[in-house]
């Protein structure tokens, strides 16, 4: 479930160690470039937290976070 707060979708990823969160960052990437739609995400150690917002739309939620978000919980 990705919470919506302050006009952003958020949601903490949790791995066993490192390489794997860089891992799915990377899967991130390519999925984000095929939707054409980037996060704002953050790594400490085995956690990426991200965050979906439209830019170009005033920095609200619309159908673009919520289709990126469904496509990225799939990579889980």
């Amino acid at each position: 479930m990705w919470p919506e707060e302050n006009n952003r979708l958020k949601k903490t990823f949790e791995f066993s160690d490192f390489t794997e969160a860089f891992a799915f960052m990377c899967r991130v990437a390519f999925l984000a470039e095929a939707h054409q739609h980037h996060p704002n995400w953050s790594n400490v150690y085995n956690k990426v937290t991200i965050e979906l917002t439209t830019h170009d739309q005033g920095n609200v939620v619309t159908d673009k976070d919520r289709k990126l978000a469904e496509a990225i919980d799939r990579l889980t």
